[in-house]
């Protein structure tokens, strides 16, 4: 069995999980591997700091590195975990910058974790891909590098040799997504089983579901309203129903819950009854059609609101994931 480095690069400020989910990822399938063939072991993992002392990540928890940074070469894997904010405020240390410049390039697959976009960003390595990063630092990095195409959305996204995760649990998500990629399916459940994380959350799931993205409704009616949503997205769930729970009239509703929650009724209804329907095709077995009621769409509609927002089917969605 093929053997591929993976090399974390680690730094003052770094965030801990960044390192640690990923870690215990290929640790896991390093273990599901020699179960199967004794001696085997598909990752070869090091940590290493630039002049190899102990890093202080944002949490406190002082972490020894295995090796210098300025003294290893481009590995199979490189993972760049993400910052809290340097002291000018940024994401980016100009150490490790510094070596990425020189050694990155070389590597088979270059990733990173929540606010690590900006290391490599400004090592230029994601000029003309399509990345992403932690949703707080989206706009600030498509500032910052104009020749970089983000998008704040998905958990992941892997763009040819680069992939970049939201951020802190994404990490996971992603790291599981490369064991799927080198090992097989089987390999990424059994690992994510053993983690009791979810099987394996697609990349193009959204950072934030739509009760996270849209703001709270500062009125109890109408939190109560976007509750309703949620828990049942196969009821009725016209304006005009909306508005009588509220107890305002339909023209009124519409006006209150835009301002409050800043997104308009119809488009809210619309994402919760989406990822509804991606929920039950990723878990269950049930027809399209079943799917379709249960979220509260009619079947050509469902299709419709998948091509418009995710450029698939119903059916090829569930093959995908």
């Amino acid at each position: 069995m093929r053997t591929r480095s993976v090399l974390f690069v680690l730094y003052d400020g770094m965030d801990s999980l960044d390192v640690a989910g990923p870690m215990d990822v290929f640790t896991g399938a390093n273990a599901y591997a020699a179960r199967r063939s004794p001696g085997a072991a598909p990752y070869a993992l090091t940590t290493a700091a630039c002049g190899g002392a102990p890093v202080r990540a944002s949490s406190g928890m002082t972490v020894v590195p295995d090796a210098d940074l300025n003294a290893v070469g481009a590995p199979h894997t490189l993972l760049v975990p993400g910052l809290e904010t340097g002291p000018q405020g940024d994401f980016v240390r100009p150490d490790v910058v510094t070596w990425l410049k020189r050694h990155a390039p070389r590597s088979e697959r270059i990733v990173s974790v929540c606010t690590g976009a900006f290391q490599l960003a400004e090592a230029g390595l994601l000029s003309g891909h399509r990345v992403t990063t932690h949703w707080s630092a989206a706009e600030k990095l498509t500032r910052a590098y104009p020749r970089v195409e983000v998008d704040p959305d998905p958990i992941f996204i892997r763009d040819g040799k680069v992939s970049t995760s939201g951020g802190v649990t994404s990490g996971i998500d992603l790291a599981l997504a490369l064991v799927e990629e080198d090992l097989g399916r089987d390999a990424s459940l059994t690992v994510a089983r053993h983690l009791v994380v979810f099987l394996r959350r697609p990349g193009n799931q959204r950072q934030f579901s739509t009760q996270l993205r849209a703001q709270v409704a500062h009125r109890s009616p109408l939190r109560d309203v976007q509750q309703r949503i949620t828990d049942h997205p196969d009821a009725d769930l016209s304006v005009k129903a909306l508005a009588q729970r509220a107890s305002l009239s339909p023209r009124q509703f519409n006006r209150a819950f835009t301002a409050e929650t800043g997104m308009p009724p119809g488009r809210y209804v619309e994402q919760a009854r989406l990822e509804t329907a991606r929920r039950l095709l990723e878990d269950h077995r049930d027809s399209i059609n079943q799917v379709a009621e249960s979220s509260g769409f009619t079947p050509e509609a469902l299709r419709r609101v998948f091509h418009r927002n995710l450029g698939l089917s119903p059916t090829e969605y569930r093959d995908r994931f």
